[in-house]
């Protein structure tokens, strides 16, 4: 069935096309940072797809929309990477019911200069020191890649009002029948996207 705005009220109620690109940044990352995890899927040569959660690497900047994330390269995901490099990373904060949502393709890095931006002490105790002097757990243990995810389309959600207030309007919505959304959905797109990635990799 083709998307008809007329049959998906909530959707049609909720889309939020008049912010500017720098809000919907900020509240992006409002949302990503208050749900701290998200779940990466990727794709197997099966076309099983697997998801993971996975917390993104800092730093952070203001306009950056990549999401990077430290992993092994011994691991399932970095094997479906190979065999497709489309993947979906999701966001979820279960004190606002805000979601962010990223579709795009995802690339493993080996540069160590990259890893060690992003590398946290923390990190070390997902790899573990196998003992025998090479495999340490530190960020030159030839195990330790990144991962970066380059959006291709960002959709997140953004609630505008309280638990009680979105119960009373829906309510309200099912005494009338009236369709209501007690939030935004915002979509950042391709074109935004890469002009956002234009600024910021002039300012890095």
């Amino acid at each position: 069935m083709t998307p008809n705005p007329k049959l998906d009220p909530y959707t049609a109620n909720a889309q939020n096309d008049d912010v500017t690109p720098s809000q919907k940044i900020a509240d992006l990352h409002k949302v990503v940072k208050a749900a701290q995890t998200g779940m990466m899927t990727t794709r197997a040569s099966d076309g099983h797809l697997h998801a993971r959660a996975m917390t993104p690497a800092g730093p952070f900047s203001d306009t950056q929309l990549n999401l990077v994330f430290i992993a092994n390269n011994a691991s399932y995901k970095c094997e479906e990477l190979q065999n497709d490099e489309h993947v979906n990373v999701s966001f979820f904060d279960t004190a606002s019911t805000n979601w962010a949502s990223y579709c795009g393709t995802a690339r493993i890095v080996q540069d160590k200069t990259f890893i060690k931006e992003h590398w946290s002490a923390i990190t070390s105790a997902y790899f573990g020191d196998l003992g025998d002097g090479v495999h340490k757990g530190d960020e030159n243990d030839p195990r330790v890649v990144a991962i970066e995810v380059i959006p291709d389309e960002i959709r997140y959600w953004l609630a505008t009002n309280g638990t009680v207030s979105r119960t009373v309007k829906a309510a309200i919505s099912a005494v009338t029948g009236k369709g209501t959304a007690p939030g935004e959905i915002r979509t950042i797109t391709k074109s935004e996207i890469q002009l956002t990635q234009g600024l910021h990799s002039k300012s890095t």
